[in-house]
């Protein structure tokens, strides 16, 4: 009779536990179909012009159109190329920096002053000289790109090293560890979680940057598609621009999500002790 109860209980568990995850699944599609929906409702109700608020029928349209000759690809791709190595490159000098920071509280003093106040500038004021100084091309884009992703990667590497326990830190002490082995072994495992906490926030801020360098001087890439679309009062196509870009930073995202399940797979929950 027991072992009755148990199972009905486990089973009555496991259901309160797979309906909250189906109704995620659920809402996602209901919530944006309510959305467009809405959209279009205000679009009949208030006879705006097409050029103030079109319609979803016709941002399908301009959306097949680009679609099929090429141009939203070609732009996008350029985008995309922008934002990964830039994304790599800021990820790469923060996480060298933060680290050397994380362990030296001197040159932390000495260098953190100069950080904070390079984060007090907005990106939009560093966009044009950016692209005076390296030109118009690709390399103004990922310098812009890096620079709006350095921060919080830097800021994060610099919690997750020291958030390391320091009795763990004595152990590897104990077994007289290796500088090599107590940073592959102790300090990238223990700050993996507070970095990759970082990297998410990098990756979608690295499509905006992309976005400001292309807005300031460009002749590809979503910003400059948006802008020319923009000049021509082509509302439909700047829509399509927008959400491709509201794509590719979702993308990017889940990716680096992704990532991160698999590289703290280690970890478990404290609910799998339990029994």
């Amino acid at each position: 009779m027991a072992e009755v109860k148990s199972a009905r209980e486990h089973k009555i568990k496991s259901f309160s536990l797979r309906k909250p995850a189906s109704l995620r699944v659920i809402l996602v599609p209901v919530s944006l179909l309510l959305a467009v929906l809405i959209w279009d409702l205000l679009t009949r109700l208030g006879s705006f012009p097409a050029f103030i608020l079109p319609s979803p029928g016709h941002v399908w349209e301009k959306f097949l159109q680009v679609a099929s000759n090429g141009t939203l690809v070609r732009h996008s791709l350029y985008t995309l190329v922008e934002v990964i190595a830039g994304l790599a490159l800021g990820v790469t000098v923060a996480t060298l920096l933060g680290y050397l920071l994380a362990k030296s509280p001197v040159v932390e003093r000495l260098i953190s002053p100069y950080i904070v106040a390079s984060q007090a500038v907005p990106i939009v004021a560093i966009a044009p000289l950016m692209v005076i100084w390296f030109g118009p091309g690709i390399a103004s884009k990922v310098l812009i790109c890096s620079l709006i992703v350095f921060f919080p990667v830097l800021i994060n590497t610099i919690v997750g090293v020291r958030s390391v326990p320091e009795d763990l830190r004595d152990l590897m002490r104990s077994i007289n560890a290796t500088r090599w082995q107590n940073i592959k072994m102790l300090e990238i495992p223990g700050a993996l979680p507070i970095f990759l906490g970082g990297l998410r926030i990098g990756a979608t801020l690295a499509v905006i940057g992309a976005v400001v360098g292309e807005f300031i001087g460009a002749d590809r890439g979503l910003g400059f598609l948006i802008n020319r679309a923009r000049g021509q009062y082509d509302t439909a196509l700047v829509f399509v621009a927008v959400l491709a870009l509201v794509v590719l930073a979702l993308s990017l995202y889940g990716v680096v999500t992704g990532l991160g399940s698999r590289l703290i797979s280690w970890q478990q929950r404290p609910e799998t002790f339990r029994r």
